[in-house]
């Protein structure tokens, strides 16, 4: 995976030249020589288009972020916008906001073509391996498995951020037909299955492991599998209601999940924090898949997170953004009661802003690892102590920072790239805390929440003992930390529809500001009325989201790009509502 920048450079070199001409008369010139298709079907070109493929992961921006934070955690209550003002990247605003949101919005555009550029390198790849036999070319079917997880990937992003999408594959790019196919060629559950078959086929055609850290292994491919199992078992109709739940969809899920956990090759780390520190990419045993950084690697940037390079916060050692604030709601839903359990009804009747706040109530320690509040350690340093100046518009966001995503100064994984900053840490792409919870929820909606509650309980109990970097100057816990794991009969009764807010809770708190909150939202149907909820909670205390208002049947994913329709010259339908 080493020699993806050098390729890249070399690829722009010789893609230039079809860029520019001085005069007309260009056209005129006859061609010296002609570089046929055949000559590329080399196993040497092959693995260069294969590393180009994995390249276009890292090939994010802050405008089209990989990390998913501006279309799943601004739009979710979970955090807001930030930056200076309401009109700072004001496409974000309307994504937030969602009744300003338009279909002609660049930046929906942006990430439209970001995901398509990553499936044109998949199918180019494939296009020339799939010409390749097996003798000449040894390693065939396994990066055929690579380059369709990969291609999965993209479209299951796509698929969740616009539900009908054209699908484009290598035999479109061979035929030249990409202009005649339609958003609405598959239905949504054949969509989904397309996805799978990905899957399925990466997962039976993978090793168990990988000598690259970046390449999926057999057990990726089934955990991916698993999660769109679990996405395509919410069924929805034509408005975006969900009518059903698969029950043998959500089997398939305990099976890969129950695999993948066989394999051995997984755990949750001792620390909850541990996943969001540079230090421990390398020896990750969380990490299912994960879009792999580097520094130094020869080439002027090195491969950083851009796609997170807005989200530091303003004070001398960084000095820009303050994008992605955690929400008032965010943080007042980690309180917990005497019991040590979550405060699912009354979370919000009273904010924890600052000071004592964060003393006379008591708190599931996974707070203090996702937001940076005014007087608590940066980044665990004890000695670098966030402050309020820290900010860029408290008057607008509040005081409060994200923290997971934004490494210290002090990394070597750090890096200025002015005015912003960036960072060689990996964007993990499937936590295997995911992994257990996506089983946990499987079950629980098979009516078999007691199977579930262990796994439930394994994720708590990790929070639980994840405070020993949560500590001040003198050594003292930053804030009151009360938390406990379920105990049927003894502080809750266990029955399906409290496993299931339990289930629900616990997925915010895990994985609040890692760009996944919305997608949950609206694959369990409760979309508007959450978000309508928080729009009118939330608006006393943030102005600005007084002109947030969820509409249902419609909001459920964002618009097909108005260019895209444009582009295809009117073949792509819209989304229902838009």
């Amino acid at each position: 995976m080493k020699n993806i920048q050098k390729f890249i450079f070399a690829a722009l070199l010789i893609s230039s030249g079809f860029l520019f001409s001085c005069k007309d008369s260009f056209l005129d010139m006859a061609p010296k020589s002609i570089i046929s298709k055949d000559l590329l079907k080399t196993p040497d070109n092959a693995e260069a288009m294969v590393i180009a493929a994995y390249a276009e992961l890292g090939n994010d921006h802050y405008t089209a972020p990989n990390s998913l934070w501006p279309y799943a955690d601004n739009t979710s209550g979970d955090s807001y916008k930030g930056g200076d003002a309401t009109g700072d990247i004001a496409e974000f605003n309307q994504m937030e906001l969602f009744s300003i949101l338009q279909p002609d919005n660049p930046m929906l555009d942006q990430k439209w073509y970001r995901l398509y550029v990553g499936i044109s390198r998949v199918n180019e790849a494939l296009g020339i391996i799939n010409d390749l036999s097996e003798d000449e070319y040894p390693q065939k079917v396994e990066r055929q498995a690579e380059l369709r997880f990969l291609r999965g990937h993209h479209y299951f992003i796509l698929k969740t951020m616009f539900k009908f999408v054209p699908w484009i594959d290598e035999e479109v790019l061979k035929n030249d037909s990409y202009n005649e196919v339609s958003n609405r060629a598959f239905t949504d559950q054949e969509l989904w299955g397309k996805i799978a078959d990905e899957f399925k086929f990466a997962a039976n055609n993978l090793p168990e492991t990988q000598a690259d850290k970046g390449r999926p292994n057999k057990f990726t491919a089934m955990a991916y599998l698993a999660k769109t199992s679990l996405y395509q078992s919410y069924e929805q109709d034509d408005q975006n209601n969900v009518t059903s739940i698969n029950s043998s969809k959500l089997q398939e899920v305990v099976s890969l999940v129950d695999q993948v956990i066989g394999s051995g090759q997984y755990a949750l780390f001792a620390d909850f924090g541990y996943n969001f520190l540079w230090d421990y990419d390398v020896s990750s045993t969380e990490s299912v898949f994960a879009i792999q950084r580097s520094i130094d690697d020869d080439t002027p940037k090195g491969r950083l997170d851009w796609g997170n390079m807005l989200n530091y916060p303003m004070n001398p050692e960084y000095g820009c953004c303050w994008f992605h604030i955690p929400s008032q709601n965010l943080v007042n839903s980690f309180k917990t009661d005497a019991d040590g359990l979550p405060l699912f009804n009354t979370f919000n009747n009273a904010d924890a802003s600052s000071g004592s706040d964060f003393f006379d109530n008591s708190f599931d320690p996974r707070l203090d690892h996702t937001v940076a509040i005014p007087g608590h350690p940066w980044k665990y340093d004890p000695q670098f102590v966030y402050e309020d100046s820290w900010t860029r518009s408290p008057q607008i966001y509040g005081y409060f920072s994200s923290l997971k995503e934004n490494q210290s100064p002090n990394c070597p994984c750090f890096q200025k790239v002015p005015p912003f900053m960036a960072s060689s840490k990996n964007t993990d792409i499937i936590r295997y805390a995911d992994v257990l919870l996506w089983k946990a929820e499987a079950l629980i909606e098979l009516g078999r929440q007691d199977e579930a509650l262990p796994i439930i309980n394994e994720v708590r109990q990790r929070a639980i003992n994840s405070t020993e970097m949560l500590k001040d100057a003198s050594g003292f816990p930053v804030s009151n930390y009360n938390m406990d794991t379920y105990k049927p009969g003894d502080n809750c009764t266990w029955t399906q529809e409290f496993a299931r807010q339990a289930l629900r809770w616990e997925r915010r708190m895990e994985f609040a500001m890692e760009g996944i909150r919305f997608f949950d939202l609206v694959r369990w149907g409760v979309a508007a009325e959450y978000l309508n909820n928080y729009f009118a909670t939330e608006m006393t205390k943030r102005e600005y989201l007084k002109d947030g208002h969820f509409t249902k049947n419609k909001n459920e994913y964002f618009p097909i790009p108005q260019q895209q329709i444009d582009f295809s010259k009117g073949l792509y339908e819209r989304n229902p509502g838009w």
